[in-house]
């Protein structure tokens, strides 16, 4: 039997959207099976911190749940007259009796109150037969992705909350926050099953920076090169290029890879961008502290940067 929510997450009853997210993440941190290989318990525990989150994450889903009308494990109930929840005033953990409570919400509950907890559950199907014919539930899994998969694509093998593995395949170009449906993966039922909805999160890179479909990087250039131009090696994402340094560029300098950004919706690609910065010599340099005092051009800088 599926426990309380709240209880699940170690969270009470008025604990803000802000507070669950917190909580779900290190629960599912923790108890993640790949971080827990062979452990049965942590894959218990994990599933059944999903499920949780599963009906509180949502404010909707979780709405229904105070109010009784979803059970612990967020399913509708067939039957609200008989499986009414009272979670004001008795906890979180409530009643869920086979009979009528009299001292629960149902006792003075309007026939309104009832007629619109039917629509919930049947909508225009009407009551008969309503629960049989109820698609199964969509499930939800948040997913951290590389940032070259993200922007070239990949498979990945993802572990669902009930304990199935599913391979998704990462479009390339997908973005941060993006969400990829998998139709007909979600729980089973009667009516059908539900969907998976995975939620992507980039992982920075150290090096790339995206900016809608164009990457950014800087690129270290020494002295000599900057004077005097030259190629030099910049990375991308589809690998290692050689890139010419034009004579006298500056720190600062931008540099544009046309067509190697990364894929757009709507075709092709962007662009990639290089952003030269002079890098002197560690420890100092000796031959080129006397070249620079005797440099005729190190006077007009400091009589640029005196005025």
């Amino acid at each position: 039997m599926a426990r309380n929510p709240y209880l699940v997450l170690g969270l009470s009853p008025k604990a803000s959207d802000a507070e669950i997210r917190s909580a779900f993440r290190q629960l599912a941190k923790k108890y993640h099976p790949d971080r827990n290989p062979d452990d049965k318990k942590a894959e218990d525990k994990f599933k059944e911190v999903s499920a949780a989150f599963d009906i509180l994450g949502d404010p909707e889903r979780r709405k229904k749940y105070d109010r009784g009308e979803l059970d612990d494990d967020g399913r509708e109930r067939a039957n609200p007259f008989h499986q009414w929840t009272q979670r004001e005033g008795r906890g979180a953990g409530g009643y869920q009796g086979g009979g009528h409570h009299a001292g629960g919400p149902g006792a003075g509950a309007s026939f309104e109150d009832f007629s619109d907890i039917f629509s919930d559950l049947f909508g225009a199907r009407g009551a008969r037969g309503g629960a049989q014919h109820m698609r199964g539930r969509d499930l939800r899994y948040r997913l951290e992705v590389d940032f070259l998969d993200a922007v070239n694509g990949a498979k990945k093998r993802v572990t669902m909350p009930d304990g199935r593995t599913l391979d998704l395949a990462v479009p390339a170009g997908l973005e941060d926050g993006q969400t990829l449906r998998l139709k007909g993966q979600g729980e089973r039922a009667a009516g059908g099953p539900g969907d998976v909805y995975v939620e992507i999160k980039i992982k920075p890179h150290a090096v790339f920076e995206r900016k809608g479909a164009d990457i950014h990087i800087e690129a270290p250039i020494s002295l000599k090169e900057a004077v005097l131009g030259g190629k030099i090696t910049a990375p991308t994402i589809a690998g290692d290029v050689s890139v010419n340094v034009p004579k006298y560029s500056s720190s600062g300098t931008v540099l544009r890879l046309k067509g190697r950004g990364a894929p757009k919706k709507t075709g092709g690609a962007g662009d990639q961008y290089v952003k030269l910065k002079i890098i002197l010599p560690e420890g100092g340099d000796s031959e080129l502290e006397e070249f620079v005092r005797k440099w005729k051009g190190a006077k007009a800088a400091k009589d640029f940067a005196g005025a």
